[in-house]
């Protein structure tokens, strides 16, 4: 196909993607991508032509995503979190609907208490999603936002995010809260999207998440529960009397990740809330830690 016009662009990608077994829409975001177009320009341009070399462009992209399932965000490289566009390559973790979730449920919790001046943290941030939609959320409520990552990588991602979207976020190199720890920092709020994938679950798992996402940023040991287990541990370190916890989890982990609350703070009040699909996701506690 020669110099096309952007419908027929369209509709060669859509058929070629269906019949690879992905998804058609991805047509469409890597267009409006390739031609830096609004969703409303590319709709009224379908009878523009593209230019050879653009759609030479566009071709390679869409059939590198059919052959080998490269998430469309790394041939974009962003993606929409909370409304705002965020950064992201092969170093972090796309950000899913989900993390939105518990992002929300993090925002109402805290502004239902009506209090400002909050310490918070969002422990293993990868592209910093959570704590600068928080910072920017959140606005005079939080004094103070931190957010750690083991990954170098990472937190170039996300500390380039932050600037970019005007976040004031401190960030830390380091094993979960260990950089916390080291600097005596205490917490009103900790949350955290950690790895939670048991190994045993690869071969179910989609091949634009598996071959493309690190693997620092999926998998836990001890049936997808070290992370949680290692973060509660050493939240006894770092938060207040009366913090607020709140982790995404996998929708089979509800009753494990509360008791290790539990077991750390017995005298917690813990909530196990569900996504728009009515599995479990979102690990919601307000704890107990009397010095």
């Amino acid at each position: 196909m020669t110099a096309p016009t952007i419908y027929e662009a369209l509709k060669w990608a859509s058929s070629f993607l269906e019949n690879a077994s992905r998804e058609p829409k991805v047509a469409e975001i890597l267009i409006i991508k390739e031609l830096n177009l609004t969703k409303a320009q590319l709709i009224s341009s379908l009878r523009d032509k593209m230019t050879s070399e653009t759609f030479s462009s566009y071709k390679a992209k869409i059939e590198q995503h059919a052959l080998t399932g490269i998430p469309v965000q790394h041939l974009t490289g962003e993606e929409i979190f909370f409304g705002r566009t965020f950064k992201v390559n092969s170093n972090v973790l796309i950000p899913r609907p989900e993390t939105e979730e518990l992002v929300d449920h993090v925002i109402k919790a805290v502004e239902s208490k009506e209090i400002k001046n909050l310490t918070c943290a969002d422990v293993g941030t990868g592209s910093g999603i959570i704590a600068i939609t928080l910072a920017l959320e959140l606005g005079n409520r939080v004094d103070k936002l931190y957010a750690t990552d083991i990954s170098d990588l990472a937190l170039n991602i996300a500390k380039e995010n932050a600037g970019s979207l005007h976040a004031s976020i401190e960030f830390f190199q380091g094993d979960f809260l260990t950089p916390l720890i080291d600097h005596g920092i205490k917490l009103d709020v900790l949350v955290s999207n950690p790895p939670y994938i048991d190994r045993k679950e690869i071969e179910q798992m989609d091949d634009t998440v598996k071959n493309f996402d690190p693997e620092l940023a999926l998998f836990a040991e001890n049936n997808g529960l070290l992370a949680y287990d290692t973060v509660v541990k050493q939240a006894k370190y770092v938060l207040k009397d009366k913090a607020m916890v709140a982790f995404e989890i996998g929708y089979q982990q509800g009753e494990s990740v509360s008791a290790l609350i539990h077991n750390t703070f017995p005298n917690s009040n813990v909530q196990v809330l569900k996504d728009i699909n009515g599995k479990d996701r979102v690990v919601l506690a307000e704890v107990e830690n009397k010095k």
